[in-house]
């Protein structure tokens, strides 16, 4: 396959992005980013948003997309508003409690995802659930909530695997990429330190090389995102910072 673009997960610049959507894209361009994954839209339209990619060589990769904008009754704003930015993944970033306190729960969310990923991708957009570290810590006679999940949901349904909440749950990401092949079409890069704080890419725990290895042979990748949560320099720096490294392993 050809190479995997790299995009941002814009809550990494989010307070850039409350004060100077336009500049702040255009600092993550300058960067040298081939994408942005919207995490809000900060008022904004969605064509006015695609006409400040276009202008900028910007694709979206992505928007995390809250539970009301995933079912039934506000899924016909989340597909509008995607044509119009051009976006072609819809990401849940987490679910309220009833929806993941229980085996039988997280099945009935897995179905709520699978139907929802058929009407999506009726329309050319696809669907998919980012974890954080809890979905992996809590467990069900030894099985995570994750994984309950993902052998629950079609296979229409994508992981946007976020590793560095991978690694703050003690879990390998390697180990978890290996389990669905082909279901893991954005990734979210993060690296973490022993201590469990974000560090730049590269600079940390993750096993990169078989990472990036899985994802461009089995992993059905089409994204790679960046995400820096903590800030030891001034966020647009961290991401140029983890581009640089990234781009360094020959990504």
């Amino acid at each position: 396959m050809g190479k995997i673009p790299v995009g941002l997960q814009l809550y990494t610049v989010r307070e850039d992005m409350g004060n100077d959507v336009p500049g702040t894209l255009k600092a993550v361009a300058d960067a040298g980013y081939d994408g942005v994954e919207f995490a809000g839209y900060f008022d904004y339209s969605a064509e006015d948003l695609k006409v400040i990619l276009d202008d900028l060589g910007l694709a979206c990769c992505g928007s995390h997309t809250r539970l009301e904008g995933i079912l039934p009754e506000g899924l016909s704003e989340t597909i509008d508003f995607a044509h119009a930015l051009g976006n072609k993944y819809i990401v849940g970033p987490g679910l309220p409690g009833e929806y993941t306190e229980s085996p039988e729960a997280w099945r009935r969310t897995a179905a709520i995802f699978s139907e929802t990923a058929v009407t999506l991708g009726e329309t050319g957009l696809k669907l998919g659930y980012h974890n954080h570290k809890h979905e992996f810590e809590q467990k069900f006679e030894g099985v995570s909530g994750w994984r309950i999940f993902f052998d629950a949901a079609s296979d229409a349904v994508f992981s946007q695997l976020d590793v560095g909440h991978v690694m703050r749950a003690d879990t390998d990401p390697v180990e978890i990429l290996n389990l669905y092949p082909g279901r893991f079409v954005t990734v979210h890069i993060k690296d973490i330190d022993e201590t469990k704080t974000d560090v730049f890419t590269g600079e940390g725990l993750g096993d990169w090389e078989t990472i990036f290895n899985i994802c461009e042979t089995t992993g059905g990748t089409e994204w790679y995102i960046v995400e820096h949560e903590n800030y030891p320099i001034p966020p647009l720096e961290c991401a140029k910072k983890c581009l640089d490294n990234i781009r360094g392993m020959g990504r």
